[in-house]
């Protein structure tokens, strides 16, 4: 296979995976697209790579504000309000990660992230549980 094809298979399935996800799916997935993002910033920095290591830290920093503008202020109260702190200081610290080549920010970022989806990965089974009677009324 050649890469071009391999690429063409990837968005593919990237797709096709986003248009199937729940929206706690979703969620899920931009962690882990922004995740994904650091490290390869991190791989790039390593390798003096800094076109690259700028582009996916900006990409990086463009997912966690989505996952900013997610958030539900009305409904979420503190916990939303203090997620919207941490998203906004994360961003902060990657133009930092990126303006002073610091693998330590991006460390940084990538544990509070980490963190953060784990705690989203927690509530999965809640999550089912909740929509469950929701697919079950529309059926």
């Amino acid at each position: 296979m050649s890469m071009n094809s391999l690429k063409q298979y990837q968005n593919t399935s990237t797709q096709t995976g986003v248009v199937e996800a729940s929206p706690h799916r979703l969620i899920q997935m931009l962690f882990e697209g922004a995740l994904d993002k650091i490290s390869i910033a991190k791989g790039c920095l390593l390798r003096k790579d800094i076109e690259k290591k700028g582009a996916n830290i900006t990409w990086a920093i463009k997912i966690i504000g989505g996952l900013q503008s997610s958030l539900n202020m009305e409904a979420g109260g503190e916990l939303a309000n203090n997620l919207d702190n941490l998203y906004e200081y994360m961003c902060f610290k990657l133009v930092e990660a990126n303006a002073e080549n610091s693998v330590e920010k991006l460390d940084e970022v990538s544990k509070l992230l980490s963190n953060i989806k784990e705690g989203w990965d927690g509530i999965e089974s809640e999550v089912k549980a909740m929509s469950a009677p929701q697919r079950a009324s529309t059926a």
